[in-house]
């Protein structure tokens, strides 16, 4: 996510990321004194983004450790070996290094497998959304030269990209305009896609910004799913930096809207008394034992944010954590 915080925060977990895989099982049940639950990838993996293939899981993360974009894979979404490899080694020409954040990976209707990035726009020094191409899952990807695919420059530019496929195949790409880097509104929108994705099919739909107290002053990191009839979408809001940072859920009769939020952030350190510490960044993958949402959490010094996962449950449209 935004902020000029995020450098520092890479700084800092650098020793923490030498080691280069992590695994613990799903977080047990705990009191409040034992703190922050267990990671399931403890060392900095933020922005988590996930997807299956062929049987295995695969998991993307905003840039650490010299990557500008991490993955790590998954037999069984517990145990989780992250790669030391770069899944998009060489950034497009309109891109600066050092500000590669929030993938989106999914597969591609005619075979392969299409991601969306955030990187910085050299020419502006703001965040664009870039897209790029691969044979298999885990890369490398090549990125689309020329232009970013979605570079807003006169609302403070664009980040946080999440691919939605209606149920009748028509697709479209979530982001989030960043307008908290120059005092505008942020608004999460909705731009439909060209059937192979790489490029934009239609003008934007502005579907809501920041508009309740625990939000601050933005909204982000949106993922729509649908279920029971119902457009629901996860978004992260507040300072990323810290514990104010949490999950709202907002929903819709139709695509476009209108959206009505649910009062009070879905998740947050202060419900879960402080088990996840700025949860956000979320992805909701489909299970065959129902639908699971990752995030990422920072660890008790706020030295690097690790991924966690919990399982939700669904009543009319309604999610809930299990």
């Amino acid at each position: 996510m935004t902020g000029v915080r995020r450098a520092a925060v890479a700084a800092l977990a650098a020793v923490v990321l030498l080691a280069g895989c992590a695994a613990t099982g799903p977080a047990p049940e705990a009191s409040e004194e034992d703190g922050p639950a267990p990671f399931l990838i403890d060392q900095d993996f933020p922005d988590p983004d996930l997807l299956e293939a062929d049987g295995e899981y695969f998991a993307f993360a905003t840039n650490s450790r010299g990557a500008n974009i991490q993955f790590a894979t998954s037999p069984d979404l517990v145990e989780w070996d992250v790669s030391l490899e770069d899944a998009l080694p060489d950034l497009p020409g309109w891109a600066s290094a050092g500000r590669t954040w929030a993938p989106d990976v999914s597969a591609q209707p005619g075979g392969g497998y299409i991601m969306y990035f955030v990187a910085a726009h050299t020419a502006s020094d703001r965040q664009c959304i870039g897209v790029a191409t691969a044979s298999v899952v885990t890369g490398p990807y090549e990125a689309q030269e020329g232009e970013p695919l979605i570079c807003t420059l006169d609302e403070g530019g664009a980040i946080d990209p999440a691919t939605f496929t209606d149920d009748d195949g028509s697709r479209y790409l979530l982001w989030k305009n960043d307008g908290n880097c120059c005092a505008l509104d942020t608004w999460v929108q909705l731009t439909p896609l060209a059937a192979d994705g790489l490029s934009l099919a239609g003008p934007s739909t502005k579907l809501f910004k920041q508009t309740e107290e625990w939000e601050g002053n933005l909204v982000e990191a949106p993922v729509m799913v649908k279920r029971d009839g119902r457009y629901v979408v996860f978004y992260s809001a507040n300072d990323y930096g810290g514990d104010q940072y949490a999950v709202g859920v907002a929903s819709a009769d139709a695509l476009a809207g209108p959206y009505e939020k649910q009062p009070e952030p879905f998740l947050s350190s202060p419900a879960t008394d402080g088990r996840y510490i700025g949860p956000g960044g979320q992805d909701v993958l489909p299970t065959d034992d129902g639908d699971v949402m990752l995030f990422h959490g920072w660890n008790d010094l706020l030295m690097y944010r690790g991924m966690y996962s919990l399982p939700l449950a669904w009543n009319d449209g309604v999610p809930s954590l299990k």
